[in-house]
């Protein structure tokens, strides 16, 4: 097998790559073509969308060619990931037509337009005299074929193009050049139009659709009620609801105009729809809704939305801007959430203790204050709030948490100062992610084999990075940055630096030993940013302080380095996660002289809409396929790194009667992780540590890739064949097919893996070098 070496000189320079690109993960929209004729019949579509379906917020393509622009400002107003497309009307003149000289006759073909969109994996196109009445959740999770509702009058050869679900497939010049050659040629109903184009095109070869997701208001012929399960009516016809309607449809029409309503009266409705709701919706009609009224319950529902996505300043602005009174705990205790995470924390306490005086809110209020008290170092403070927190709720894990964080005894240090290195890290609790249990001590021995006290002073990242924490670490030798990633926002967030170490600028100025960046990753999941300033000027003073300044994958590389002056971005280089090269940091290292018959499974659900989207009932339905088939071969086990990882086995008991023994790793110490993950055959892994933690013992690997660090770390040792996307079409059967193929020539991919990991070592082995000179070791 050919190799190439990832030494610092020869490292490629990774691009940077959206990441729905490396996850795989689908891209949906909702299309519609609008002009000014059709925009009332729109604008009732979108309430009705956004009403019906309140936690659904894709792209919504707009294809037009005469929207004014206040029509556009109307649009933009109800929806807010509106996608503008003029389409190409001369394009279409060459069509045969019924009736050339009519501008409604050419302007019917403009929806096909839909068909030269290649943003999309999947396009659902909405005609804009239709009303959405129910969920569309099915539509959301077709992934084959195009599908439609077969024509009401014309049996089931042929589909209503009202509504149609599109694949990628289909949105190819392969298939728009069929259709051309369709309307040049004029072999089709030349009366239908568009409909008569796609009809002749396909002929016949459409998915069926059930009649309630395109449900034409012909069938209620004689006034008849509109069926309960109905999810889109459509208006069919001459005579549209806007234009006055037409006799025999009265309760038809009364359904469309439930959803014709001032902007006022939408945005309440929106806010007061039962279930969840969508965070761009929520925030999107939320905002103006709040200002227009001052609604205190309105401003804590958008305020929690903002801090759900890492906003935590928009989250205090809109709580700001409201009068909160005295006796509405909740408000109270999302605003002081908000103000702790951008650091205000005077501010944010007064607002706790304003909650806490509710016992429905009390335990979370306390939680929060214990939390503000430990990272200020006062663990007397934080173990009274975390014990009033379980005096009101027994149960509240997060006050439990607190207390056992506040009473814990750090470990006595041996070593003297001048001999020590500080370490900045997340050091994880008990029963925390195992991989974050393993990273403290692995970036250790990159250092050295001896990881105790006697050589380290531990700096936990989440506490505040005070005056008296800078001259301990200024007494140090120097100082090592790294455990995990520590560069994502919303984890711990803090106002100071806004990722996880909560260092105010001027102490990390004030630092006058050498800094040493260590194996870090740019962690933001797809779909996931950092949006606020602060993140970037800390950022850039971190690596103008650095010696050595080293991320662990070419992709975080890609990242910080856009983020960076020119002048600063050759500071930024590669230096692999050292638990991908444990076999060589570990004192004593010895490959397992046997290994078990089994296959380890992990899945990860923090921050699961992120990472499956609408697809988990696919993933889920995939893995039980794959499960099965492995299982004719080998023991497959659940191994969680996380108690939230159970879900895969409880999942896949309920929905697909699959039963998985479950292996606790959270409660697991780190000779028993490495230990583990050596003796199995093969992980199967979602979280990147249940890639490179084996990996790095030796053991082959498959990453279900949810993140794009999955694909990151691939792409670094060569192998992106050793990964899956969680929305791979064929999921199931390709897990099989790779994870069988490793099984049959588990020697070969062992050998493999280990050349891989050789590869990694020179990079460690390099810096090493640039480490010591650095540190005059």
């Amino acid at each position: 097998m050919t190799t190439t070496s990832l030494t610092p000189a020869a490292a490629p320079q990774a691009p940077v790559t959206a990441a729905h690109d490396l996850t795989g993960k689908r891209r949906i929209a909702f299309a519609s073509y609008v002009d000014e004729n059709y925009l009332p019949g729109f604008l009732v579509l979108l309430r009705s969308l956004a009403l019906s379906n309140p936690s659904v917020c894709e792209d919504f393509v707009v294809l037009h060619d005469d929207l004014r622009p206040g029509s556009i400002a109307k649009i933009r107003a109800l929806h807010p990931r509106i996608v503008l497309r003029r389409v190409n009307a001369e394009h279409y003149d060459s069509y045969k037509k019924g009736d050339q000289d009519n501008y409604l006759v050419r302007k019917a073909y403009f929806i096909l337009d839909v068909f030269r969109i290649r943003e999309y994996d999947t396009v659902i196109t909405l005609d804009t005299d239709m009303v959405v009445l129910g969920d569309l959740g099915e539509l959301l999770k077709l992934r084959e074929g195009l599908a439609a509702v077969p024509q009401f009058f014309y049996g089931q050869h042929k589909l209503n193009s009202g509504l149609l679900v599109i694949q990628r497939e289909y949105l190819s010049d392969a298939f728009c050049a069929k259709l051309d050659a369709t309307g040049r040629s004029g072999d089709y109903e030349l009366d239908k139009h568009d409909q008569g184009i796609l009809n002749a095109v396909l002929d016949g070869d459409f998915v069926r659709l059930d009649a309630r997701y395109n449900f034409v208001k012909r069938r209620l012929s004689g006034d008849l009620p509109v069926p309960e399960d109905t999810a889109i009516l459509h208006f069919t016809g001459r005579h549209k609801p806007w234009q006055g309607g037409e006799s025999g449809y009265s309760q038809a029409e009364e359904r469309w105009r439930e959803f014709e309503m001032s902007d006022a009266e939408f945005h309440a409705a929106y806010l007061n729809s039962s279930g969840g709701l969508h965070h761009d919706l929520l925030v999107h009609f939320g905002t103006p809704h709040v200002k227009r009224t001052g609604n205190v319950e309105y401003a804590r529902k958008v305020a929690a939305a903002h801090i759900a996505a890492g906003d935590y300043q928009d989250a205090v602005d809109i709580l700001s801007g409201v009068r909160i009174p005295l006796d509405e705990a909740w408000p109270h205790e999302v605003l002081g959430h908000a103000l702790m995470s951008v650091s205000r924390h005077d501010e944010a306490k007064a607002q706790l203790l304003l909650a806490a005086a509710a016992p429905n809110r009390a335990a979370t209020a306390y939680a929060r204050l214990a939390q503000m008290a430990w990272v200020h170092g006062d663990n007397a403070e934080a173990l009274k709030y975390a014990t009033a927190g379980l005096a009101v709720d027994p149960t509240h894990r997060s006050s439990r948490l607190w207390a056992q964080r506040a009473a814990s005894v750090p470990a006595q240090e041996l070593g003297a100062p001048e001999d020590q290195l500080a370490h900045v890290a997340f050091y994880m609790d008990r029963q925390g992610n195992a991989g974050d249990k393993l990273l403290p001590e692995t970036v250790r021995l990159g250092f050295g084999p001896d990881t105790t006290t006697r050589r380290w002073h531990s700096v936990h990242a989440h506490r505040y990075f005070d005056k008296a924490a800078l001259d301990r670490v200024n007494a140090r030798r120097g100082l090592v940055i790294g455990g995990g990633g520590l560069f994502i926002p919303d984890t711990m967030p803090n106002g100071n630096s806004a990722w996880q170490w909560n260092v105010p600028d001027e102490h990390l100025r004030a630092i006058d030993v050498p800094i040493m960046v260590y194996a870090v990753g740019f962690n933001a999941f797809d779909g996931q940013s950092y949006r606020a300033g602060r993140f970037r000027e800390s950022l850039r003073l971190l690596v103008e302080k650095s010696a050595f300044f080293g991320l662990r994958n070419h992709g975080s590389i890609a990242k910080v380095r856009a983020m960076l002056p020119a002048h600063l971005q050759d500071k930024v280089r590669f230096q692999p996660c050292p638990t991908t090269v444990s076999r060589q940091l570990v004192p004593g290292w010895t490959d397992p002289a046997y290994r078990e018959d089994t296959v380890l499974l992990n899945a990860a659900y923090d921050r699961a809409g992120l990472r499956f989207g609408h697809d988990y009932a696919h993933f889920l339905g995939e893995i039980a396929k794959a499960v099965r088939a492995i299982g004719a071969h080998t023991e497959v086990r659940c191994v969680a790194h996380s108690l939230d990882d159970e879900k895969i086995a409880f999942d896949l008991r309920r929905e697909h009667g699959i039963s998985l023994p479950v292996i606790p790793m959270y409660d697991f110490d780190n000779d028993e992780i490495r230990e583990l993950y050596a003796k199995t055959r093969l992980v199967i892994g979602m979280r990147g540590h249940a890639g490179m933690i084996p990996f790095g013992v030796g053991t082959p690997i498959i990453s279900l890739i949810s993140h794009p660090k999955m694909a990151y770390f691939l792409a670094d040792i060569e192998r992106p064949e050793w990964g899956v996307s969680v929305h791979d079409k064929n999921l199931g059967a390709v897990l099989t097919e790779r994870a069988i193929g490793i099984l049959d020539d588990h020697a070969g991919t062992v050998a493999d893996v280990h050349d891989r990991q050789r590869e990694l070592w020179k990079v460690t082995e390099a810096n090493a070098a640039d480490i010591r000179a650095i540190l005059g070791a």
